[in-house]
């Protein structure tokens, strides 16, 4: 057996492509254009690389981008009075503060301070707790471009069983959460979950996210299973791959999605997706 693979390009493509369109109409309709700031604070290379990313992707579906960067000294109450001006300013229908920042910042309560409307990340408590008690507002991108990922492959989740590696705020249990809102039967698993391999090998559908390079060996995986890889990182040899070994895990699985080219595209496509629905919501006066 042979994989067949996801191509997260050519799905994240369609997605920013309708986004497109609804910006236009919009724009035609209101005067008004989806905007969106991203704050980085400080030079990690791999967030200013996302950043960057980001940026180009908002420009070409027709937003209003800003890019604000901040130094890395920058103090928890300066980033948290810039957070209560783009709260406050009607032009920014979407807040994006680039993670991880510098260790004298707390990440939760920069998060908690962007406004739940403006949260296009989904990592404010209150979109958090909505997506946990099914009223789902903005879903934080990477788990919604999964699911936008597998509705596209015709993934039949009801009555499977999923097990998701990784229990990040980010991913792992919003993704979780996710499935289970798909009838899927979810388990959870961690760096202390007792034979990982044997729970994982018991997945119809395996979504990796421990941010460990090759570590879901093929041997892991049920035969024919839907595995979903997110991690982004350097093998020995330097090379950038996921946290599943990709060569074995192709000779196993049914349906496979592939690093780079997979989840990450996605991840960007549905920042699109929802800074373009909080502007549509804000120009109705929701």
């Amino acid at each position: 057996m042979t994989a067949r693979l996801i191509d997260g390009k050519a799905i994240a493509a369609s997605v920013r492509a309708g986004v497109k369109e609804r910006v236009a109409e919009l724009a035609a309709r209101t005067g008004i254009r989806p905007g969106l700031t991203v704050v980085l604070v400080g030079e990690d290379p791999a967030s200013q690389v996302y950043v960057r990313h980001k940026g180009k992707a908002a420009s070409e579906a027709g937003f209003l981008s800003r890019q604000i960067d901040l130094p890395a000294i920058t103090s928890e109450s300066e980033l948290l009075d810039l957070v209560a001006r783009l709260n406050a300013d009607d032009a920014v229908h979407g807040i994006l503060v680039q993670l991880p920042l510098p260790e004298q910042i707390d990440e939760s309560k920069v998060i908690e301070a962007i406004d739940p409307a403006k949260d296009v990340d989904g990592f404010h408590p209150v979109n958090a707790g909505r997506l946990f008690t099914g009223c789902p507002s903005f879903v934080p991108c990477t788990p919604y471009g999964i699911l936008t990922m597998l509705d596209h492959e015709k993934v039949e989740l009801k009555g499977k069983h999923a097990v998701v590696v990784g229990r990040s705020n980010i991913v792992g249990k919003p993704v979780a959460i996710l499935l289970l809102s798909r009838h899927a039967t979810v388990t959870i698993c961690h760096s202390r979950t007792v034979d990982l391999p044997s729970v994982v090998r018991t997945g119809d559908v395996v979504v990796a996210a421990v941010g460990r390079a090759e570590m879901i060996r093929g041997s892991w995986i049920k035969p024919g299973a839907v595995v979903i890889d997110v991690g982004m990182n350097r093998n020995a040899a330097g090379k950038l791959c996921g946290d599943v070994a990709f060569d074995e895990a192709k000779e196993v699985a049914g349906l496979l999605s592939p690093v780079p080219g997979g989840v990450g595209p996605m991840t960007i496509a549905m920042l699109l997706q929802n800074t373009c629905e909080a502007a549509i919501r804000r120009a109705a006066g929701g």
